[in-house]
Order: C-alpha cells, then sequence, then structure tokens
C-alpha cells in the first residue's frame, strides 16, 4: 500500500498552495474537471522515485471558510488515524494562534511523524519569526514558502526519511485483489461479511502493514482472490462516525491497493456528492469498476423499468465514464452476491485483456476509413495503423496518425466506444493515445 501525507492546520496558512506545489498541480486555481467537486484535495506526488499520495484535509470540509475549531480537531484526528506522515502548515506572518496550540497538542500525543511547516517565510528576516513555534512542541520549525516553493524540496526529502519502511505485503501477483468502498452506512461492511460468510477458517488474514489494511485472501466457490480491507471495517473509530466526507480519505488506500472497486450505492438514498468522490477517485487511479446498489429489499417497487430509470441515472451521474456493470443486491437478504463477485472478476479479466494487433486492424481500421477524424485547416489527417500497448495497468491503445496533433477529444472518444462495441472491456478505462507514425 502507498503512503499516504496529509497536510492540516488552520485556514488561510497556505495549505492548498502547498498541497498544489507537492502534487504538482495547479488545481485548485484553475478550473475543476466536470465532475469532480472536491477533488483537488486529494493528488500523487513524486520525489526521488518514490511516489506518494497527499491528501488536504482542509479541503474536505463542506464551507472551509468557517472551519469551527470542532472541525479542524476531528481533520488531525482523522489525519493521524490515517496518514503516515503528518504537515502541520503554521504562517509565520501570524505566530502561534490558540487554534494552532490546540492541533499541536493533540499532534503531540500520535504517534504519527508530524512535521511542522512554517509556511510564507519568503525572506531570510522572516526565518527568525519561525523560532516563536518551538513552544508548539513539535521540534524545529521547518522553514518554506509554499508561493515560491523556497524550502520545498529539502521538506520532501525529509517526509521520505519519516517513511516507515514497509514490510511489502506478500500478494501473488496474478490474483485479483477487490475493494469494497462507499459512503457510510451503504453496506459496506454487510457486504464483506456475506463474501466471507462465518467460515472464517477459509479465509487467510495476511498481517498488514503499517496501519493494519490487510488483504484477506478468499478463495471459495471457485473464486480465488483478495478482499482489500481498509481498518475502517475492523475497527470502529469514534472519531469519525458521522463524517461523510471522511469515507473518501478513508477510501483511498483500499482503491490504490486493488485492482478492482466494487461501489457500493444505497438504493434509498441514489447518487450523492460523497459517491461522485469516490468515483472520481477510482478513475483517477485507473481502477475497474462494479456499481452495487444495495438494500434493493427495501424498495417497494423492483420492476424491470425502475431498474432501468435507476440504471439511466445512476450512468448520467458518472459519465462520461458509463460502460460499467450495475448489479441490484441485498447485503441483507445475500441476493445477488455472487453475481457480484462474478462480475468483479469479469472486470478484472476486461482490465488485463489483451487484443491482437492483426484484429484490432482489422475491425478498426474500415471504421476510421468510414469516419476519419475531421480534417483540420483544410488538413486530412490520416491514422494507418493501431495496437495495444503491453504491461499497462489499463487497456491502452494507440493510434499512429500523420498530424496527431488534431486529433480531438471528441474523435477519441469515438474510437473507444468502437472498441468498446466489438470487445468485451465492461467496467475498466481505457486509454486512447494518438502518436506521430
Amino acid at each position: 500500500m502507498g503512503n499516504l501525507v496529509a497536510i492540516v492546520g488552520r485556514p488561510n496558512v497556505g495549505k492548498s498552495t502547498l498541497f498544489n506545489r507537492l502534487t504538482k498541480t495547479r488545481q485548485a486555481i484553475v478550473n475543476e474537471q466536470a465532475g469532480t467537486t472536491r477533488d483537488r484535495q486529494y493528488g500523487k506526488s513524486e520525489w526521488l522515485g518514490k511516489e506518494f499520495s497527499v491528501v488536504d484535509t482542509g479541503g474536505w470540509v463542506v464551507n472551509s471558510d468557517d472551519v469551527f475549531e470542532e472541525e479542524i480537531r476531528k481533520q488531525v484526528l482523522l489525519a493521524v488515524e490515517e496518514a503516515d506522515v503528518i504537515l502541520f502548515v503554521v504562517d509565520v506572518m501570524n505566530g502561534v494562534t490558540d487554534l494552532d496550540a490546540q492541533v499541536a497538542g493533540i499532534l503531540r500525543r500520535s504517534k504519527t511523524p508530524v512535521i511542522l511547516v512554517a509556511n510564507k517565510t519568503d525572506s531570510n528576516e522572516l526565518q527568525y519569526n519561525a523560532a516563536e513555534f518551538y513552544s508548539l512542541g513539535l521540534g524545529d520549525p521547518f522553514c518554506i514558502s509554499a508561493m515560491s516553493g523556497s524550502g520545498t524540496g529539502d521538506l520532501l526529502d525529509l517526509v521520505l526519511s519519516k517513511f516507515r519502511k514497509n514490510v511489502e505485503e506478500t500478494v501473488e501477483e496474478d490474483i485479483p485483489r477487490f475493494a469494497v468502498v462507499g459512503r457510510p452506512n451503504a453496506g459496506k461492511s454487510s457486504i464483506i461479511n456475506a463474501f466471507i460468510g462465518e467460515e472464517r477458517n477459509i479465509v487467510t488474514d495476511i498481517a498488514g502493514t503499517t496501519r493494519d489494511s490487510i488483504y484477506t485472501r478468499y478463495d471459495k466457490f471457485g473464486f480465488d482472490f483478495y478482499l482489500v480491507d481498509t481498518a475502517g471495517i475492523r475497527k470502529k473509530n469514534k472519531v469519525s462516525e458521522d463524517l461523510e466526507y471522511y469515507s473518501v480519505i478513508r477510501s483511498i488506500r483500499a482503491i490504490e491497493g486493488s485492482d478492482v472497486c466494487i461501489l457500493m450505492l444505497d438504493a434509498t438514498r441514489g447518487v450523492e456528492g460523497q459517491d461522485l468522490n469516490i468515483f472520481s477517485l477510482i478513475q483517477r487511479n485507473q481502477k475497474g469498476l462494479v456499481v452495487v446498489v444495495n438494500k434493493w429489499d427495501l424498495v417497494e417497487d423492483k420492476s424491470a423499468k425502475v431498474m432501468k430509470t435507476f440504471e439511466e441515472a445512476i450512468r448520467n451521474r458518472l459519465a462520461p465514464f458509463t460502460d460499467f456493470p450495475i448489479i441490484f443486491a441485498s447485503a441483507l437478504t445475500k441476493q445477488r452476491i455472487f453475481k457480484v463477485l462474478e462480475t468483479a472478476k469479469e472486470v478484472y479479466l476486461a482490465k488485463t485483456k489483451r487484443i491482437p494487433t492483426a484484429r484490432l486492424n482489422e475491425e478498426m481500421l474500415p471504421l476510421i476509413e468510414a469516419y476519419p477524424p475531421p480534417s483540420n485547416k483544410g488538413k486530412y489527417i490520416k491514422i494507418k495503423y493501431v495496437t495495444q500497448l503491453p504491461n499497462t495497468q489499463i487497456p491502452s491503445f494507440v493510434f499512429f496518425a500523420n498530424l496527431p496533433q488534431y486529433v480531438k477529444e471528441p474523435y477519441k472518444r469515438f474510437l473507444e466506444n468502437k472498441i468498446r462495441e466489438r470487445w468485451d472491456l465492461c467496467g475498466t478505462p481505457i486509454n486512447i493515445f494518438i502518436r506521430q507514425k
């Protein structure tokens, strides 16, 4: 499982600027991608060849301008629970505030490594101001300017040195890993219990790495896979029972550690903002997807028509990616529980599918000839050849063209749809690349 770095601190100390700097994005400032609301609070960072995830906890709060002490306290407790390293950001211009002192109080008691980051240190004079942060009892303040980037390289070196040397879990490579994710109360634990049943002896636990995320090897009724179990299911923690948006931070590890995500929706509630956040994490990590509408036993009218309406509503909310299976199930009555596993297995096979180059060209080139990419500035675009890249995380196809820069998004979508029509890639994202021939 990857390492997770959480950024905490009171509002306006420059958390999102630091987040953008670490994840090399400008997302928070520029446009939001379609359909992703508070997605910009999660990103991946790479330093000296090591990749890790970064979460800006403050960003998940609904109205982050008037975050109350209680909210910040909960964020910090969550960070302590979930992260491997915590960056506690304070503002040199303001000095120590009461809120900083409260946060420091929680962090001093935690076992998670904490780095005290004195932000907005834009000049050498200001470094002397940083000395007052020693009073927080968290060791040396680390001076940076997230705006100009000074000091961030050394900060990253320090972050890497704090990661525990992970004992890699021995997980056999060619066995699929499934994660069950979703909002609180969508029925994650019930479905996992329904899968595993009471016959616990069939299930073997591999002792987890840090933060006891455990892969449970599951081998019965002809299925053989790992269930990625985040600690959340095993230990109920008081902090975050009532906190919807924490389900997202909770899901990060499970999603990153899996091949296929089983996204649980509650039939009685439909698709909500939180579900979209989790869905966009699955998308951004390029994982397979099976959507399970749980608690179907509670729905009065179960006619095919209602199912169809429900299904369309879900696909509309999650568009443009719509080619994924939806299963109506009930963890309680165990209705269609095995269908969920069968489908997850099919999605895993789709995700690892190889299409022979000869077949691809045979099917796709005539289509491209019939519907070529629209010409641009009087230039005609010719696509001569297509092949699937080897060893990619999801099926990835390269089309070789004379003018790749003129092939636009809608045409790539057309190509993707045609590939999906001909080969069963249901549930897996796919990549389309256009390259110079």
